[in-house]
């Protein structure tokens, strides 16, 4: 995947944002636990960073997804792991499935204020009881009239706290797990939605994370994202996505971290001369590097089979699976060479070795990467 001046452009333009409207803030959100959303996704929106691949029609920009990809890598200037993850949330996981496969009307009730960061979104499939495995999800929504009324609990859900609509996994009958769900947009405002505590965590602090229950939510089945039956179908498509851009966004934060180390061992000493002076800290420095460079290979690769319409399952599963383990290799041969100041609270490498632990569980854990590359390989049961 080659950048273009387009690319580059985009990645300048979003860097100067970080630089001057969420990095001078980020200590202050991640001891708030919280970082106000509408605000910082209406100054995105206004750039037009929030609909890069979403239709033109919906106030979208209608490039490929080699854009997202430059934008995800950008994202990684970013001083904390929350930020990044809750704009991803509202790009490229909540609303893949609607820009693809909802009605016009429904588009433009949701996606297009998305889009301008009028809103916040996140994605309602995880549950208390069904985390990575998607067809276990017990939260139900049966036809009532007009309506679905929509009956149990989402749990780990990414900007919840703020979120004007959820795109919600749920089953709309009975039957085959992978045949009777459906996706549906939810107004969290709607009588019976309750949040029922903040999820404290012990990285992305800045990223609101709720449990939120539903106790006979009434929406309109108009609300319904395609067809019906489809949704477990259309979460995988979107999970595509969603892991391509976990790999993209790992890619920078990762850099940083190595160069934040490599500057700050340069200037510490012991036994007379700078940490970096050992051969061993500057060779695993140089080691990690040409570790995160794989990953990019890797990144790219899968991108440019996905923008030339190729099924990528297999390739952003390997892409998503190296990401979640070097967020927490990396960070942690790095926080060794930083002795003691890498073990306290406010150094931006102890702050990613906390928010990187996340990779290798959400969006799919790295057991189940490991499952999907396995079928595909055809070493485990299973149809490719």
């Amino acid at each position: 995947m080659q950048f273009t001046h387009e690319h580059e452009e985009i990645a300048r333009t979003l860097k100067r944002f970080i630089d001057s409207e969420i990095n001078p803030h980020v200590d202050e959100w991640e001891a708030a636990e919280m970082f106000p959303a509408h605000e910082v996704f209406k100054k995105l929106g206004d750039l037009g960073l929030l609909g890069l691949c979403k239709p033109t029609e919906y106030g979208g920009m209608g490039l490929d997804y080699s854009y997202s990809v430059a934008m995800a890598e950008a994202l990684g200037h970013i001083a904390c792991g929350a930020l990044p993850m809750a704009i991803g949330v509202q790009t490229d996981m909540a609303t893949p499935a609607l820009a693809r496969f909802g009605s016009d009307a429904l588009r433009r009730e949701f996606l297009a204020p998305a889009i301008t960061g009028d809103v916040v979104a996140c994605i309602g499939v995880s549950e208390p009881g069904a985390g990575s495995d998607v067809a276990s999800v017990k939260t139900t929504a049966r036809k009532d009239g007009d309506d679905y009324v929509i009956n149990g609990a989402k749990m780990w859900i990414t900007n919840s706290l703020q979120a004007d609509w959820m795109c919600l996994l749920a089953n709309t009958s009975e039957g085959a797990a992978h045949k009777n769900k459906s996706l549906i947009v939810v107004p969290m405002k709607t009588p019976g939605i309750t949040v029922a505590k903040k999820i404290r965590k012990i990285g992305m602090m800045a990223s609101d994370t709720g449990l939120i229950h539903f106790d006979d939510v009434r929406v309109p089945q108009r609300n319904l994202i395609g067809e019906e039956g489809m949704g477990f179908t259309y979460q995988m498509m979107q999970f595509q996505e969603e892991r391509l851009w976990a790999a993209a966004n790992a890619i920078q934060g990762l850099l940083n971290c190595i160069t934040q180390t490599a500057d700050y061992a340069r200037e510490r000493q012991a036994f007379g001369k700078s940490i970096l002076d050992n051969q061993v800290v500057h060779f695993k420095l140089a080691e990690l590097k040409t570790e995160v460079e794989a990953l990019r290979g890797l990144t790219y690769m899968a991108t440019e089979h996905y923008v030339a319409g190729k099924d990528v399952t297999e390739w952003a599963s390997m892409a998503k699976l190296k990401a979640g383990r070097l967020l927490r290799t990396v960070p942690d041969a790095c926080l060794q060479f930083w002795g003691g100041m890498g073990y306290t609270w406010d150094n931006p490498v102890s702050r990613m070795f906390r928010d990187g632990r996340l990779a290798s569980i959400g969006g799919g854990a790295d057991e189940v990467m490991l499952g999907i590359i396995g079928k595909y390989m055809h070493v485990l049961p299973g149809k490719r």
